[in-house]
């Protein structure tokens, strides 16, 4: 992790990168689950569903339960998610530090989440990171495929105008970095949450813990 990279865009994850939530929806939906006659537990549902879009957590909800899953379960997943992470608004530890570093080193950077735009704007609406993204929010409801398929990230780089191989993604899941390694982009396993190191050996930048160990990779000063 000491040579530094030729980045031309710094592609973060939302929720478990930027947002400490997946501690938060994994508990969510195993109730949700659970109620719906599927028992699941948190850990179970982030190695099953962590990293991928909601329309496919939707669609194994549904081919799993034994009680009638509705149209509605969505909106009532995100509600209630929305509310918990409402009570309790966090920012994974040192990501404010790297914004503000990529700021001062004019490095361009965005987001590109599973989750959807309404889910992206306010997780980084209440934890006051909203403005820093404006602009460059990518969600995999803009695209046919989501994680672990390239195309969201795919999508972020054609539209900010950076080569797929300038681009360096932060990603928690292993979905995300399979799709970041799809569409020939270097990726950063980060694992300052709950996923396991070992699910995010096939980051090709190595895994972190903590952010300042990106700080050097990028030409950018630690605070």
């Amino acid at each position: 992790m000491s040579a530094s990279l030729d980045v031309g865009l710094v592609v973060f994850d939302c929720d478990g990168v930027l947002v400490d939530t997946e501690r938060i929806g994994p508990a969510v939906v195993a109730e949700m689950a659970t109620e719906a006659g599927w028992p699941l537990t948190a850990d179970e549902v982030r190695e099953r569903f962590l990293g991928r879009p909601e329309s496919y957590l939707y669609t194994e909800i549904r081919a799993h339960a034994t009680a009638p899953v509705g149209p509605d379960w969505l909106d009532a997943y995100r509600v209630r998610v929305r509310d918990a992470f409402t009570a309790r608004p966090h920012t994974m530890p040192g990501v404010r530090e790297l914004l503000d570093a990529l700021d001062g080193g004019a490095v361009p950077y965005c987001v590109a989440s599973s989750g959807g735009h309404e889910r992206i704007e306010h997780s980084l609406t209440v934890t006051g990171l909203w403005a820093r993204f404006t602009g460059r929010v990518f969600s995999a409801d803009d695209v046919e495929h989501g994680k672990p398929a390239p195309d969201l990230f795919l999508h972020a780089a054609r539209t900010l105008g950076v080569p797929a191989d300038r681009c360096l993604v932060i990603e928690d899941s292993p979905a995300g970095v399979a799709a970041a390694r799809a569409a020939g982009m270097p990726v950063i396993g980060y694992a300052g949450g709950p996923t396991p190191r070992t699910a995010l050996a096939d980051a090709d930048h190595g895994v972190i813990e903590d952010f300042a160990d990106i700080h050097p990779r990028l030409g950018v000063p630690l605070p």
